[in-house]
Order: C-alpha cells, then sequence, then structure tokens
C-alpha cells in the first residue's frame, strides 16, 4: 500500500483532462469518459509499480484527455529484461481488468452495457498501445528489440525510423478512412510533435547514455560480458562510443598504424576522457599518447 501511495502523489493531472471530462459531462458521455481514464490510470499504474519495484527514478504519472504517460528514469543502461518487464506490465493489465469485468456482470454487480464498454474500451486501448510508434509500448517493445541486437546509437536512429514510417502509414490511412475523426488526429499530432522533438534531442539520449554509465558500473554492470569494439587510430573518442551495446562493458582496439600491434583501450578510459576531462576532440591514438 505504500508503494502505491507513493506512486498516487506522483499523480499528475493534465489541465486539457478537466476539459474533455467537461465536454462529456455536456454531450453524455460522462460515463464512456470515465471509463476509458481508469483504465489508462490503471495501465500506467502496472508501468510505475514495475518500475517502483525495480527502483527506478520515477518523475511523475501524467493523465493526458487521449492517455496516460509514466516518466520515468531513462539513460538506457538498465538490464533490457528489466525495462521489458517495466514495459509489459502496462498491457498485462489490460487482461485481469477484462477477466474482473466478467465477473462483475455474471454476478450482476454491473450492467451488460457498461460490460460490453468497458470491454471495447480495453481492447481498444490495448491494440492501440501495442502499436509500433514511440512512445507507445508497442513502439518501445520494437526499440528494446533493436537495442538487443544493435548499437544503442543505432537502434536510437532504426527505432526512430521504424516509428516514422509506421505513423505515415496509420496517417495516410486516416485521412482515406477517418479524415474528420477528431479525436484521433489529435492523437495522431501529439505523436508527430513527440517524433519531432525526438529527433531534436537525439544527441542528447546519446549523452544521457554515457553520463550514465559511471553509475551502472556498481550497479548492472558489475557481472556482464565484455564486447570488443573495432575502432581506428585515428577515430574521434565520441564516434568510437556511439558503437556501445546497451548491456555490455566494451574494450575498444585497433591496429597502430606504424607498428601494427594491436592497441587496447578500456571504456572507463575513454568515458573519463570524455566526461570528466571534457576532452571531445581527441582520437583513439591520442588517448593513448596523453
Amino acid at each position: 500500500m505504500s508503494s502505491i501511495w507513493f506512486l498516487l502523489r506522483k499523480m499528475k493531472i493534465n489541465p486539457f483532462f478537466w476539459f474533455v471530462l467537461g465536454i462529456g459531462v455536456v454531450t453524455g458521455y460522462f460515463r464512456e469518459v470515465l471509463l476509458v481514464f481508469a483504465i489508462v490510470f490503471i495501465h500506467e499504474m502496472g508501468h510505475a509499480l514495475a518500475a517502483h519495484y525495480f527502483k527506478w527514478t520515477i518523475y511523475k504519472i501524467e493523465l493526458l484527455p487521449f492517455g496516460g504517460v509514466a516518466e520515468v528514469e531513462d539513460s538506457g543502461n538498465r538490464p533490457i529484461k528489466e525495462e521489458l518487464i517495466v514495459i509489459l506490465s502496462g498491457p498485462l493489465q489490460h487482461l485481469w481488468m477484462i477477466g474482473l469485468s466478467f465477473l462483475l456482470v455474471h454476478f450482476n454487480i454491473w450492467s451488460e452495457a457498461t460490460h460490453e464498454l468497458f470491454i471495447l474500451h480495453n481492447l481498444t486501448i490495448l491494440l492501440i498501445n501495442l502499436v509500433p510508434i514511440l512512445p507507445l509500448d508497442g513502439g518501445r517493445l520494437v526499440q528494446l528489440l533493436y537495442m538487443n541486437y544493435y548499437s544503442y546509437h543505432y537502434a536510437l536512429r532504426k527505432s526512430w525510423s521504424t516509428s516514422v514510417g509506421v505513423l505515415a502509414v496509420v496517417m495516410t490511412l486516416s485521412v482515406l478512412l477517418l479524415p474528420f475523426h477528431l479525436n484521433l488526429w489529435v492523437v495522431l499530432s501529439f505523436l508527430a510533435i513527440v517524433h519531432y522533438l525526438e529527433w531534436k534531442q537525439r544527441h542528447y539520449r546519446m549523452m544521457r547514455f554515457l553520463l550514465g554509465r559511471p553509475q551502472a558500473y556498481d550497479t548492472h554492470l558489475q557481472d556482464v560480458e565484455l564486447k570488443s569494439v573495432p575502432v581506428t587510430a585515428n577515430m574521434f573518442l565520441l564516434d568510437g562510443m556511439k558503437k556501445m551495446y546497451r548491456g555490455y562493458l566494451h574494450q575498444f582496439h585497433y591496429l597502430d598504424p606504424k607498428t601494427k600491434e594491436r592497441v587496447t583501450i578500456d571504456e572507463k578510459k575513454v568515458l573519463d576522457t570524455l566526461v570528466r576531462k571534457k576532452q571531445w576532440k581527441l582520437t583513439f591514438k591520442e588517448i593513448m599518447i596523453k
């Protein structure tokens, strides 16, 4: 109960939420609006409870007019399996909610009409969240899949491109099939803005990943596999760091142009040069000379 109370204190309600709720009252759809936001609330609490269990920092849980978002710590250095559980903990809430609705209607606690409405909204929100578009759960799952196979920097770019492609297809279908569906276009506009901001902040995401490494050394990266990363002697350190994978410790190696000997540099030394000493323009060859 203490965890739930802690998370409730993190709850923020977007001012536009009250506007939509008011429209629901005026137009007679108050029950539907209330059901939708109850489902969204439980969905987001699923994410938040899982994140709280793994001791993630939770900044806020915000209810929006078209859904919700749990804003949590995200440096990209948590174990992939851990984040997978946090992502899936949202969609999994719909399963027990649907089961509960069947029990409530069976024991005549609520009506058949309410049951059908509740099931419809549950399935709709679940399916929408599983669409592979960021920042929906489906998009985050695709991004996590890429991070399991590609470097962190490349996975960010590839997942963003995939998400934009799917969003473009959905927008095209919406123009053809539902051109005047206001709620749909509000959501799609929001997603388009999110993608624009994500593109603008792509370098910041990479820097946040690097800055979060030192803390992860003592927690999540103690007994992980060592990955060898090939670079060139004249490659800038930051370019080499873009080849780093999530969930690994790294050793960079290159062939010395003169001696043709293999030179190996530990990740921590490279990161210390970049972050603490702020020597961004050094190459791998230069870091060995200094």
